[in-house]
């Protein structure tokens, strides 16, 4: 028992109508998928940049705590001293 071209037919009309159901479906999942990493991308620039800022001010702080301990000026003693003779303030 062969098959001829009209027995065929609706296999053929199913084939393509499932192919574009599933290139459409393909199609929307690439779109989710690239805002997804867009979205990535942009808190990865933000906390990076969030990072470096961080990473400056600790930078900034070592240089000054490196400078007060290398300092050899003698005023420096007199002037940890004077802070610690002063009035007491609330640190936030």
């Amino acid at each position: 028992m062969l098959l001829d071209a009209s027995d065929l037919f609706p296999f053929v009309v199913l084939a393509i109508v499932l192919a574009a159901i599933l290139g459409s479906v393909a199609k929307r999942w690439m779109k989710l998928k690239e805002k997804q990493l867009e979205l990535a991308a942009t808190v990865a620039g933000e906390q990076a940049a969030q990072y470096a800022t961080k990473i400056e001010r600790l930078e900034s702080h070592v240089a000054t705590l490196n400078r007060i301990v290398t300092d050899r000026n003698e005023g420096l003693a007199v002037q940890i001293e004077t802070l610690r003779d002063g009035p007491a303030t609330k640190l936030n």
